[in-house]
């Protein structure tokens, strides 16, 4: 056997798991920052349009992240007991929680942009709040830029009782 049969059916599968999950991540982040990049006061019609479709694909990245962490953490990881027994691997999802929860604000003025939008009109954005969203999606990009490290460090045993690395 040789090149992709001769790889065992349950690596293959494990490796497409963790593959789903970093490019999840890679898609969140990047649209992350493409947000924060366009974020302005009274963005043009294309600009806003942009905003509220960067942020629907943000969201399914991050539900493909979500989905595929539970599934490798279950079935395709190092074993529950790996990741459940590591304060770090809490820390991760936490940090992962909070920039979720941080992400409803502007999830919820993007959606609020759609109905002017499909009217053919603007969305009204002051100063202030496309100064309150650039301030939230920093923070969003921090702490999506926190979860690799403490993903890094407990990949090397860090945080697991009973090792050197602890």
């Amino acid at each position: 056997m040789t090149g992709f049969a001769a790889i065992p059916p349950d690596l293959l599968s494990r490796a497409g798991v963790a593959y789903v999950h970093y490019l999840s991540f890679m898609v969140c982040f990047g649209a992350l920052v493409l947000e924060r990049r366009l974020i302005q006061p009274n963005p043009n019609k294309a600009d806003a349009t942009l905003m509220v479709i960067t942020d629907v694909v943000y969201g399914l990245a991050a539900l493909a992240l979500l989905g595929s962490g539970i599934l490798r953490v279950l079935y395709f990881g190092q074993g529950s007991a790996f990741y459940t027994e590591n304060p770090l691997f809490w820390w991760k999802v936490g940090v992962y929680l909070a920039v979720g929860g941080l992400s409803l604000y502007p999830t919820i003025t993007y959606i609020l942009w759609a109905i002017p939008l499909r009217k053919g009109e603007l969305p009204q954005v002051s100063e202030a709040l496309a100064g309150r969203l650039a301030w939230v999606l920093n923070i969003e990009l921090a702490g999506f830029a926190l979860i690799p490290l403490l993903a890094t460090l407990m990949a090397r045993g860090v945080g697991l009782p009973g090792t050197l690395a602890a």
